[in-house]
């Protein structure tokens, strides 16, 4: 059984959802699953799972959440070198540049990207929360 950590920052509510999504996604192909959000998670904790959702909204100019949710990770990049990873997150404005530049900083950690990110503008719908179960299907 794999084990699973699916890691958040919400302010709305609705990185939470797909967060949520993602975990029954995970559980429904069998993985263990700890659902976290961002200030109960540390680089340290890695090893403790086999793959890592990691779901974050964009913020200003199209970037990660930046007082709790981007150190959290800023300190987990340097073990990301071969772990199975996806990533996740809603937006109100833009088109997904910060999913973008994400992807890219995981990719030149070394990250294994398990599948497409997925991203919606403002509160994921159906359509939206089935990507999020595939994700974390993806990872178990």
């Amino acid at each position: 059984m794999s084990k699973i950590a699916v890691v958040y920052w919400s302010g709305t509510g609705n990185t939470e959802a797909m967060a949520k999504a993602v975990a029954e996604g995970a559980k429904e192909n069998g993985a263990e699953v700890s659902l976290l959000t961002s200030g109960d998670f540390n680089a340290s904790m890695l090893t403790q799972f086999d793959a890592v959702a990691f779901g974050c909204p964009a913020m200003g100019a199209e970037v990660l959440e930046e007082s709790e949710f981007e150190p959290m990770f800023n300190d987990c990049e340097s073990a990301l070198k071969d772990k199975k990873i996806a990533l996740f997150g809603s937006y109100g404005w833009g088109d997904g540049e910060w999913m973008r530049n994400w992807e890219e900083a995981c990719k030149s950690d070394g990250a294994v990207l398990a599948c497409e990110s997925v991203i919606c503008n403002d509160a994921p719908d159906d359509n939206a929360l089935e990507s999020c179960k595939y994700l974390g299907a993806s990872l178990a």
